[in-house]
């Protein structure tokens, strides 16, 4: 009789595992709580809420900027230029100070959060793409399955963790933000955005934002979704991409 009890208890755990296996990663979906106007020149590459505003940087050789910007208006209210010769990407808060990435120059900038003065700059391995942190380390994109997470002080490398569904690897992982818990992707020319497991790497769910950029909102040639920013307080994302006219506030729906 326990024979046969263990073998029961064996198949039903090969059988739950191979279902779990096999089963589709859940994608969520969400509804649109308004919309506001975006600089549609504006090469989006990090968006942050903090305190009732935006804060954005955006890329191109020649273009790239950091900026402050009114959420109802879309009016830049605090501004400044990268050098020519840097690609802006990412950007978080931590600590009252503004963290910006750039793409191939291995050189990430840090700001006064209120007077956006330049007080420092870091140094890394890898190309750079988007960053977040979890109220302890950076975490940083570079394009590949992996995300660096970076001690905000010493700008070392504590660890790292591979980004897969399932066992397949993610690649052109871009934006971040971390939220509950978790961290949102951006998957460059893509319209979804992956919702990551920090501990294991493992993809949980998915948030697919195919069409919500409707053709009557265009006004010129956009590029792809990328910028992500989280609203603790009302628990809403902002969402918009490279070039685009519109930012989206949204919430998810479980």
């Amino acid at each position: 009789m326990k024979l046969l009890a263990g073998i029961v208890i064996s198949v039903f755990i090969v059988c739950f595992a191979f279902c779990t296996y096999f089963a589709d990663t859940k994608t969520l979906s969400y509804e649109i709580i308004d919309k506001y106007p975006h600089d549609p020149e504006a090469f989006t590459q990090g968006l942050i809420w903090h305190d009732g505003l935006l804060y954005e940087g955006t890329g191109l050789y020649g273009r790239s900027s950091l900026r402050q910007v009114d959420l109802k208006t879309g009016i830049v209210l605090k501004k400044i230029s990268l050098p020519a010769e840097f690609f802006g990407e990412g950007i978080t808060i931590f600590n009252n100070r503004i963290y910006q990435l750039t793409w191939k120059s291995n050189i990430g900038f840090i700001y006064d959060l209120d007077s956006f003065q330049q007080l420092e700059t870091f140094s890394y391995s890898h190309e750079g793409w988007g960053i977040t942190h979890d109220g302890k380390r950076l975490i940083i994109s570079d394009g590949t399955p992996v995300l660096h997470f970076i001690d905000p002080f010493t700008f070392k490398e504590t660890g790292h963790i591979r980004v897969y569904e399932k066992d397949k690897p993610i690649y052109r992982i871009n934006e971040l933000e971390f939220v509950k818990g978790n961290i949102y992707a951006n998957i460059w020319q893509s319209n979804k955005v992956a919702i990551i497991d920090p501990g294991t790497g493992q993809i949980l769910a998915w948030l697919d934002l195919t069409d919500i950029l409707k053709q009557e909102d265009i006004c010129q040639k956009v590029d792809v979704l990328n910028g992500i920013a989280y609203d603790m307080k009302n628990e809403y994302l902002f969402i918009t991409g490279k070039l685009w006219p519109k930012i989206f506030q949204i919430k998810i729906i479980q």
